[in-house]
């Protein structure tokens, strides 16, 4: 595969949020060494997180659902060993039972109380750095859930707070209540609807933007076509609407005008993928730190190198009609994402 040529120096830093803490400009997601791709060689995970502070990166990102807990956990002696150098990034709401398929939401203040002591323990650490509400629940008022986590603020466990998924009217309401230092949610050349109105909304309240799934779960990389054939038994994403089938096949396609970018730039698509989710920001005078999962370092050097990349306004122009174009949603069931509450 062509890439620009490995980083060779380290990120640049970017507030996250009005008086949040200095970060890389470009994150880790770290869900995929504990759950939802596959097996995972632990030697190499490490080495991956090793690998991404030396390149700059100092935003990790976790939460408590994944690998029901193991990935704290997993990332715990990582933390302990760098942990001035680090923002520690994790989340609550997504509860899940022996039923694999199940997950329910809860943003209850008692709930709430409990997921942080249940993060704080496994991550040991007595504060963190950043602490989102994953998801969000409607039948909860907003007010009594973010008031709840400003009281794990007040109580010195937590430093600055998070919404994931909520719509530009939620984060206008949150923000009221407690200052957010910042929103992530999908965002990427395949799933724009957080342009309806969270990133506008971000930008006007100073909120930093962490967009998930930057590549769009690897389908921006261009690595494969038909998750019933390209990926594992274990593989989340075999269940995916937009990975398998009509779909699957309607999407690669859409990729040619990405797979002509990156050649023009001696750069892979995902690469190209990721400068374009910087551009965007800022067209949108939006502070970005998208966090792109892996788990091999080779894959990291690729996705820091990404940050180099200027994309021409002709390219831009080219890249702008994919997303309107994508053929299935981003999950099989869309209720407690952001989308499914826009007006």
């Amino acid at each position: 595969m062509t890439v620009v040529s490995q980083y060779d120096g380290t990120l640049g830093q970017v507030e996250l949020g009005k008086g949040g803490p200095l970060v890389g400009v470009q994150g880790l997601g770290c869900m995929g060494m504990s759950e939802f791709y596959g097996d995972t060689d632990e030697a190499a995970a490490r080495a991956t997180l090793d690998e991404a502070l030396a390149a700059g990166v100092t935003l990790f990102d976790t939460a408590d659902t994944y690998g029901l807990g193991r990935n704290e956990e997993f990332l715990a002696p990582f933390v302990a060993a760098h942990r001035e150098e680090i923002t520690l990034a994790t989340k609550f709401a997504i509860e899940r039972g022996e039923d694999p398929l199940h997950r329910g939401i809860r943003n209850d203040p008692g709930y709430i109380r409990q997921a942080v002591e249940g993060s704080l323990r496994r991550l040991g650490v007595d504060v963190i750095d950043l602490y989102y509400m994953h998801r969000r629940d409607p039948a909860v008022p907003l007010a009594e859930s973010v008031g709840a986590m400003a009281e794990l603020v007040r109580e010195g466990k937590v430093r600055h707070l998070g919404l994931s998924e909520v719509t530009g009217a939620e984060l206008r309401e949150a923000h009221a209540v407690h200052p957010i230092a910042a929103l992530q949610s999908e965002w990427s050349l395949f799933s724009r609807d957080v342009e309806r109105s969270a990133v506008g909304a971000a930008a006007e309240l100073g909120v930093a933007f962490v967009p998930y799934s930057p590549l769009g779960r690897g389908f921006l990389t261009g690595a494969f076509a038909d998750a019933s054939a390209d990926l594992g038994a274990e593989d989340f994403r075999r269940h995916q609407p937009r990975f398998t089938g009509e779909n699957a096949r309607t999407n690669a396609a859409l990729l040619a005008p990405v797979r002509e970018i990156a050649a023009a730039h001696g750069a892979s698509p995902a690469q190209i993928a990721l400068a374009w989710v910087q551009q965007r920001a800022r067209v949108h005078g939006l502070t970005v730190v998208p966090i792109p999962g892996t788990r091999r370092a080779t894959r990291l050097r690729e996705n820091t190198a990404a940050t180099r990349i200027t994309l021409t306004d002709p390219e831009l122009a080219l890249l702008e009609p994919i997303a309107s174009a994508v053929a299935g949603d981003r999950y099989p069931d869309m209720t407690f994402t952001s989308a499914s509450r826009e007006a």
